[in-house]
């Protein structure tokens, strides 16, 4: 089992920046690919970023490439996520999620993922 923890959300002003984090127990934290999904209200999850257990493959939604950044840490079983130039549109509850299949293949639906964390809330003020 593994339970995921986020932090690092909060209010900013459109433009400015956060950096979310992803706190994972477990030993096998290492051979995850490791995900971030954002969600509104009324609004299906949403991916945003993906991870591979090395850190070396990444993968974005269009419309945050350039601007958000996916990176891990496995000696800190953490993965983060740095957003700048924040958007009115980013607006939402962001959640890590945890694939702990053998293999990497890009996944970006959220029932792929095997594990959640509770969310954390981003609020970009315009």
């Amino acid at each position: 089992q593994v339970q995921l923890v986020e932090s690092g959300g909060g209010l900013v002003q459109a433009g400015g920046s956060l950096r979310l984090s992803c706190a994972a127990s477990g030993r096998t934290f290492s051979s995850y690919a490791m995900g971030w999904f954002r969600q509104t209200p009324g609004k299906e999850r949403e991916f945003v970023a993906v991870i591979d257990w090395s850190g070396g493959r990444t993968y974005y939604l269009d419309s945050v490439k350039g601007r958000f950044t996916v990176s891990r840490d496995n000696a800190k079983n953490t993965v983060y996520l740095q957003m700048n130039s924040l958007k009115g549109e980013d607006t939402a509850v962001y959640y890590c999620a945890a694939d702990a299949s053998s293999t990497w293949t890009l996944k970006s639906r959220p029932d792929e993922y095997d594990y959640w964390g509770q969310g954390t809330q981003v609020t970009v003020s315009s």
